[in-house]
């Protein structure tokens, strides 16, 4: 009997399956569930819901399941084959010092990373404060007026800033400048922006630019070989001849020892704040920046936090402006930016909190020392030093001694930039020691004794010339300079990070975002030296590590997508979206039909998708929905008729934006491609869809991943993220290129961002998921993310009205995708409460809202994915169930309109322990509306935010602290 009881191995290795943590409802909780819902088994639910004719025809071909140790181990193999060499190479990137209590407490703390972008203001204090101290230290050190709260990556910053310049500019000219010596892969993207868009870029040594018109030039301040130059007289002239808009690529670090970009008259300043404590990260994640002229902030793409105050009169920050400003404008949005770069960005702002003023600019003098130190080195071996002057950078005469150079400098395990055939480039950084200027010149020194350091102990004067020394003050807000002890940093950190609330707080029900766990096994490989420590330009056969990282993953998604082929580069899903029509207009360009420009997609579109078809230069058509949220067929035959001649494509997410899994898709597909158009699938839902059913099987031509959603790469505040597009065969030719980093083909669109793996460094993540969950684990978590939001929408049907259902006979709650609707407007209009006092109630019983009115006006969207356990989806529905109570009262009349526990929502402690209590309801209503509560507090820290008055008196600074006295 003993023996009988005992367990079998194979339970037993079972029972260290990865799926199980991943997944949140076990066996009885699905039982629970599918009881209340009306549906036999999970089988039966999905075969109701999905429609059979687009479901897979064979499951996926992926790995058998790992188990976290296993798949550790696994990646560590794959992670050993990349070398990581003492890198030189600069041109944007560079070695860093990450300071262990920012490491520790941000960059690997899920308080940070599981966040969500801050579009719920009261909930997101601590990440804003955060980047509000990013945008202040970046218009400081530039001395505009007004800065952005990150940009993608360096190369992208300066083709938003091409077309906001020729958005903002007087100039009528198509016309583009380039500097000679702006990095080679920020003018490859420039290219790949500028060609739809009908500008001609030029690259040009100085002159050229002063003679000719031009609508705005771009300026590398220092420039790749090193040179600092002072543009003041130049920048002048520019401006008297052109009419033109100055954009000047400038280094961070470099800007505390020389003259800020708008002391020299610049318009817009960009650049990255990747050497602010972030690593090379084979070149992502890494936060860029923008920062413009006051006249120029409502023409600002990305985003903008800004101070406003809440309803107390309290300072609170909340975004400005720009809020989601793609999804009012749509096709006419300045960007298509939305998944931005925030948690690099908040690293980066730390590090200058942490630095201040005072040690930057140590830092930026030992670089700079150490870079005139060495040129005195080379030059007593007898090297030439091209530049005449240098901040970081020399590029260094070698004539016929360049390929031997390059071979010593790699047997000595150091890296060197290929500047021409007959220079090489040297980039310092702030790692860089005494023993490190000796290895380089032991390189050079070829048999020859090595100079005395006997200077660098009397002292030696940079590189930098006079005329352009910086004498300006920069961070001198107190946040800049208190913060300087390991002690108050680790309290600050903490003290933000408890104002808001993120995924290790409680689920975060937003509907089309996909907030899933984020595996602690998934999070630690991304700081592994052996995928953090690389340059995206070392040589190619030192990223074999990487090389086979990309091959495997690609090789998984074409298996979850039914695609023929991957690219990883896109670092965000916007720039996936924007890659693939571009793919789809080379297709069209090499049949000679260029003319087809027409880009159906339907009104229920992320607004995304139409701002990515006009960066590509086409017209957007808007194609009507049915009123069960289904694309109208017949809406749709007419268009497609109409502009059959020009159609170009359809954009379409599936399933929809309504959360409704279209019975008509595949008819809709082989519709468009009728008339010659091309089907892209925005893949924003494809968590609905992993080994159910593939795009590239249903009719899909193209679509892009968000690796920040379906795949685990955790949100960040609003980034980093991944967008692989993904195409059919035929369209695999014209995928993303990076030729600037030897990546050739003749057919491939140019790089759509600085690195050739985008954001590289984070890719782990989704290996370690895939290789952890296998095909079974993966199919398992999308039918749970369907089961889990049937359970919602069955358990809120009686108190809400579930918008755009699908009203299948037996399913309570009428059967939906893997988000569900809350329509509040009937409840609006009968009481005056309404979405956003739902959302903002919500915040007193310790959750982040669903998705506020979007994509209907007045509703809630709910997506409660596969990782929240059936005890998370009960507490979160019964919350909602007693705020549906709540309303009855206002309806009822036992509270007025005007003075309820939902309009008056969030309740801070300070407002309730104010000895004037007026209102009709109780302290207790108000604080601990749920027993639980009182176990389990989060309190907001600010009152509900006015956003008009933020608007209004626009500010993106830090306060001064006397707003706080």
């Amino acid at each position: 009997m003993l023996m009988s009881a005992l367990p079998t191995l194979a339970s037993l290795e079972n029972s260290t399956e990865f799926h199980a943590r991943h997944i949140g409802p076990d066996a009885a909780d699905e039982a629970g569930m599918l009881s209340v819902i009306g549906a036999a088994s999970r089988r039966a639910l999905i075969d109701a819901i999905v429609p059979g004719s687009i479901k897979r025809a064979a499951g996926m071909n992926l790995p058998a399941a790992l188990t976290e140790a296993q798949a550790l181990a696994e990646l560590k193999t794959v992670a050993a084959q990349n070398q990581v060499l003492k890198s030189y190479i600069g041109q944007g990137y560079y070695d860093t010092l990450t300071p262990g209590v920012i490491l520790r407490n941000i960059l690997e703390n899920p308080a940070w990373y599981t966040a969500y972008t801050p579009y719920q203001a009261e909930i997101s204090q601590g990440r804003m404060e955060a980047l509000v101290n990013f945008q202040t230290m970046v218009t400081d050190l530039t001395g505009m007026a007004i800065a952005n709260a990150s940009m993608l990556d360096e190369a992208t910053a300066a083709a938003e800033a091409m077309t906001l310049a020729a958005r903002v500019g007087k100039s009528k000219s198509q016309v583009f400048y380039v500097a000679d010596d702006v990095l080679p892969q920020t003018l490859e993207v420039i290219r790949t922006r500028a060609n739809p868009l009908g500008f001609e870029v030029r690259v040009c040594n100085g002159d050229e630019a002063l003679n000719n018109d031009s609508f705005a030039v771009l300026l590398q301040y220092p420039g790749v070989n090193g040179e600092v130059r002072d543009y003041a007289e130049w920048i002048a002239k520019y401006k008297a001849r052109s009419n033109g808009v100055v954009i000047m690529a400038a280094d961070l670090l470099a800007l505390t020892l020389i003259k800020a970009p708008a002391e020299l008259g610049a318009d817009i300043a960009i650049g990255t704040t990747q050497r602010f404590g972030m690593p090379l990260c084979n070149g992502g994640p890494h936060a860029a920046y923008m920062a413009c002229k006051d006249e120029y902030k409502r023409n600002l793409p990305g985003r903008l936090v800004g101070v406003s105050v809440d309803v107390h009169g309290n300072p609170a920050y909340r975004l400005a402006l720009q809020t989601r400003e793609q999804h009012i404008r749509r096709e006419k949005a300045t960007s298509n930016i939305c998944t931005a770069q925030v948690l690099p960005a908040v690293v980066a702002s730390m590090y200058a909190v942490y630095h201040g003023p005072q040690g930057l600019k140590r830092i930026a003098l030992r670089v700079a020392s150490f870079t005139a130190l060495l040129a005195q080195g080379l030059k007593a071996l007898g090297y030439g030093i091209v530049n005449t002057s240098a901040f970081d950078t020399l590029q260094v005469q070698t004539e016929g001694k360049t390929a031997a150079i390059h071979a010593k400098a790699i047997a000595a395990g150091l890296n060197l930039r290929h500047a021409s055939a007959t220079t090489v480039g040297i980039s310092l950084d702030e790692t860089t020691t005494r023993e490190h200027l000796q290895a380089l010149l032991t390189v050079f020194a070829d048999g020859q004794a090595l100079p005395a350091f006997d200077a660098a102990e009397k002292g030696i004067a940079t590189l930098i010339p006079a005329a352009v020394q910086r004498t300006s003050a920069y961070l001198t807000h107190p946040v800049f300079n208190r913060y300087h002890s390991e002690t108050e940093m680790l309290r600050y950190l903490r003290a933000l990070a408890d104002k808001d609330l993120a995924l290790d707080r409680s689920m975060i029900p937003l509907g089309s975002c996909t907030m899933k766990l984020n595996a602690t096994s998934e999070m630690i490989p991304i700081t592994w030296p052996e995928f953090a420590g690389v340059h995206p330009f070392a040589p190619r056969d030192q990223l074999k590590g990487y090389a086979l990282l990309n091959e495997q993953l690609t090789a998984w998604l074409c298996q979850a997508t039914g695609y023929a082929g991957i690219s990883l580069q896109p670092n965000a899903g916007s720039q996936g979206e924007y890659a693939g029509l571009l793919a789809i207009k080379a297709w069209h360009e090499s049949r000679g039909e260029g003319h087809r420009k027409i880009c159906l997609i339907p009104e229920s579109a992320h607004g995304t998708n139409p701002a990515s078809a006009q960066m590509v230069g086409m017209s957007v058509v808007v194609t009507k929905c049915d009123k069960e949220g289904n694309i109208d067929l017949g809406d749709l035959k007419a268009k497609c008729e109409q502009h059959s001649a020009n159609l170009a494509a359809i954009m379409i997410t599936y399933p929809s934006t309504y959360g409704v899994f279209d019975t008509q898709v595949k008819e809709i597909c082989a519709l468009v491609k009728s008339h010659g158009g091309r089907v892209y699938v925005d893949g924003a839902n494809m968590n609905a869809l992993v080994g159910v059913a593939a795009p590239g099987e249903f009719g899909g031509d193209v679509s892009h991943l968000n690796l920040h959603k379906t795949f685990c790469i955790p949100h960040g505040g609003g980034g980093p993220g991944v967008g692989p597009v993904c195409v059919v065969a035929d369209l695999v030719p014209y995928l993303p290129a990076h030729r600037s980093a030897g990546y050739e083909s003749e057919t491939a669109i140019g790089a759509v961002s600085a690195a050739p793996l985008g954001n590289a460094a984070v890719l782990p993540i989704s290996w370690m998921y895939v290789r952890m969950m296998g095909a079974d684990g993966l199919t398992a978590a999308t039918e749970t993310a369907i089961l889990s939001a049937n359970y919602v929408a069955a358990r809120l049907a009686d108190a809400y009205d579930i918008h755009f259902s699908g009203n299948i006979a037996g399913v309570k709650g009428g059967g939906v995708a893997h988000e569900c609707i809350l329509d509040i407007r009937p409840l609006k209009d009968a009481t005056g409460v309404g979405a956003e006092d739902v959302a903002k109630r919500l915040i007193d019983y310790g959750f982040h809202a669903p998705t506020l009115s979007f994509p209907v006006a007045g509703t809630l969207m709910v997506e409660p994915t596969e990782s929240e356990s059936k005890h998370e989806l009960d507490r979160f529905c019964d919350a909602m169930l007693a705020i549906r109570a709540e309303i009855a009262q206002v309806a009822a009349g036992t509270w007025t309109a005007t003075d309820n526990p939902l309009v008056n929502a969030p309740h801070t402690a300070e407002s309730l322990l104010k000895a004037d209590w007026a209102h009709a309801y109780s302290r207790e209503v108000a604080a601990y509306p749920v027993a639980s509560l009182r176990r389990q507090k989060y309190w907001v820290p600010v009152g509900r935010v006015d956003n008009v008055w933020g608007d209004r008196n626009l500010s993106c600074s830090c306060p001064p602290m006397s707003d706080y006295e």
